[in-house]
């Protein structure tokens, strides 16, 4: 799946840097995010070592910012950025109890929404999703999520993303032939700031030739 995720969110990137009048790299780039989420969740579900876990996405956000700005144009938090927030909430629903994880995580979704987290609210619902559904209504509930979100913000191109769920609840084996080349873990970890810093730096130059 890393490797469907990485080429998806490239082909995604380069859609919105040089592309814009071209929807297909957009439908292409939908995938890249639940592959992620699912990702983030079983993370969260293996990890020896939670707090190691987070430190990691934290630093990755940090370092994903600045490229995620000016690559993409954004003044909002880069999509790791929304992931921890994500696991943190996970955290806190399954450790703490109901009248303290409630306003922890009403609050998330308020400062993710405030402060444009990427995919925001859609993320964390969709990382919900993941970790406590499973085959249909994992897709069911995905399909409602794209519900809501094009009912309230009008995201017509993310209804595309359910492919990506589709292909994990219905077609693992497909997924596993992908991870047969597995992808080494500092490509992995450095792969969202690094393509974007990249983007960055050619989008000026390309701007030249227009």
């Amino acid at each position: 799946m890393q490797l469907i995720a990485m080429i998806t969110m490239l082909a995604d990137h380069i859609g919105a840097v040089f592309f814009e009048d071209q929807e297909i790299w957009r439908v292409i780039g939908r995938i890249a995010f639940p592959i992620y989420a699912y990702g983030i969740v079983l993370g969260y579900r293996h990890t020896r070592d939670l707090k190691s876990y987070m430190k990691r996405l934290l630093i990755l956000a940090v370092l994903s910012q600045a490229p995620y700005m000016l690559a993409l144009g954004k003044m909002g938090v880069n999509a790791v950025g929304t992931l921890l927030v994500c696991v943190a909430v996970l955290y806190v629903m399954e450790h703490r109890k109901k009248s303290v994880w409630l306003p922890v995580a009403v609050a998330s979704v308020v400062v993710m929404e405030a402060l444009s987290f990427d995919y925001g609210l859609y993320g964390l619902l969709l990382v919900l999703i993941y970790r406590y559904t499973n085959s249909h209504t994992m897709v069911v509930g995905h399909f409602i999520l794209n519900v809501l979100f094009l009912a309230l913000k009008g995201w017509l191109l993310g209804a595309y993303s359910i492919i990506a769920t589709i292909g994990i609840a219905y077609a693992p084996a497909l997924y596993g032939q992908f991870e047969r080349r597995s992808v080494p873990g500092w490509l992995w970890r450095s792969f969202y700031p690094a393509h974007l810093a990249v983007l960055a730096l050619i989008e000026p130059i390309v701007a030249l030739y227009r």
